[in-house]
């Protein structure tokens, strides 16, 4: 099974020869790195930029205004906040032109903590993301999700920002990417380059097809009839294995992988509360002003006759960074035995 870093390679070689992606670019996107997680490498249209995040952002959008499709990554979406106004401006342009300037233009970044990254490293944008009108917004927490969504951004018109997790990046999937080998050993001896020297390797690409998972559509991955719990990314993972662990004990957790975080699926959200009756919402963005709040807010104004505890978000503290001990990191960002405390509790409540 191919890890996060081998799908979202293998999505950029199939749209470069299938999809009119004509240009992958960013900070050592290009040969012979292929990107810091190389998630990019053997790709044949990237290219490496200069250290200047305004310039990718920028270029994305003079490419994409010309009718061209293109991939820009930001290194580390850490570095991604010196470049708001131009990610306004890219959202607001097919609405203010009236639609004669499309902007098929996606934005790939690494996003969130896991890696031990220290406060430069270990940021999260999805909540600043939901406030960017004009974009889509996802955030896969699986490798065949990380192809269908990044092949599903490059085919739409409008700007979508890819956010790849970093600590999920090397985590193998559970299911194949149509085309691809099921031996991970012969998976990673055709597109993963040697160590030492690159000069003269090639990647063997693997006949991949197509799939998309469209931008907007969310997925149970665990049923349930007693609480819902709506995630997304590298917590998602941790919000099924607690569901699996209080399966064995008899409770029943429905867990909703959200996938887009902006369009979200908000009909399997409506139906699964309605169904349970209480929900928690999990990521790992910094718990004021979170994504979660604004989902939170709108069980309670639609569904609020139909809950029985009130709903609850578990984020990450609200801190002005993440530090660089592994005790400090687990502090700030939700861990597993806080999502199983807090549904513990949530189930406890009476209504």
């Amino acid at each position: 099974m191919a890890n996060m870093a081998q799908s979202i390679r293998m999505a950029l070689h199939y749209a470069e020869k299938n999809m009119q992606l004509k240009d992958v670019f960013g900070e050592d996107v290009g040969a012979p790195l292929g990107g810091v997680f190389t998630a990019t490498q053997g790709v044949a249209c990237a290219w490496n930029s200069p250290l200047d995040e305004r310039g990718i952002i920028g270029m994305a959008m003079g490419i994409a205004m010309t009718g061209e499709r293109c991939v820009a990554e930001i290194q580390f979406v850490d570095y991604i906040f010196n470049t708001i106004d131009l990610l306004k401006m890219a959202g607001n342009t097919l609405w203010t032109t009236n639609g004669n300037y499309p902007m098929p233009m996606v934005v790939m970044s690494p996003t969130g903590a896991g890696i031990r990254g220290s406060i430069y490293h270990s940021h999260s944008f999805d909540a600043w993301a939901s406030r960017l009108p004009g974009w889509k917004v996802v955030q896969p927490s699986n490798p065949l999700d990380a192809y269908g969504l990044l092949l599903s951004a490059i085919e739409d018109p409008n700007p979508v920002l890819f956010l790849k997790p970093k600590a999920l990046m090397r985590v193998r999937g559970e299911e194949l990417i149509p085309g691809e080998p099921s031996d991970e050993k012969e998976l990673k001896s055709m597109i993963d380059a040697p160590i030492g020297d690159r000069s003269q390797w090639k990647p063997r690409w693997p006949k991949v097809e197509k799939y998309l998972v469209p931008i907007g559509k969310g997925k149970i991955t665990r049923e349930g009839e007693e609480i819902t719990v709506v995630s997304y990314g590298r917590h998602l993972l941790l919000c099924n294995e607690v569901a699996d662990k209080l399966k064995a004990e008899g409770h029943s957790v429905e867990v909703i992988d959200l996938r887009s975080i902006y369009p979200y699926d908000w009909t399997m959200i409506k139906n699964s509360v309605e169904k349970t009756g209480r929900v928690l919402f999990v990521n790992e963005d910094t718990e004021v002003t979170n994504f979660g709040e604004h989902l939170a807010y709108r069980v309670t104004q639609e569904l609020f006759y139909e809950l029985l505890a009130r709903p609850r978000v578990l984020a990450s503290k609200n801190l002005p960074g993440i530090g660089l001990h592994p005790n400090l990191e687990d502090a700030t960002v939700p861990q597993k035995h806080e999502i199983e405390a807090l549904i513990r509790e949530i189930l406890e409540e009476a209504p």
